[in-house]
């Protein structure tokens, strides 16, 4: 949960209007954010901590956390 909160300036400042959120179960344990649908994500910045942002040329698109259990724990 805390990914979520740390990310949450980062999807206001891209001006996202509608979230998208896909949660694999918890043996995979990843949440990916979708900004937009379709994502058409050319490239992905690996950040710390298991998060993902991917990228449409310089324009977030998407977020994928990984381990979202582990780190709400």
């Amino acid at each position: 949960m805390k990914e979520i909160f740390e990310a949450l300036p980062y999807i206001k400042k891209v001006g996202a209007k509608h979230l998208w959120f896909d949660f694999e179960d918890e043996e995979a344990d990843v949440l990916y954010i979708s900004l937009e649908r379709p994502q058409r994500a050319t490239d992905t910045d690996i950040m710390e901590d298991g998060v993902f942002l991917r990228l449409r040329d310089k324009e977030i698109v998407g977020i994928t956390i990984t381990n979202i259990c582990l780190s709400a724990g």
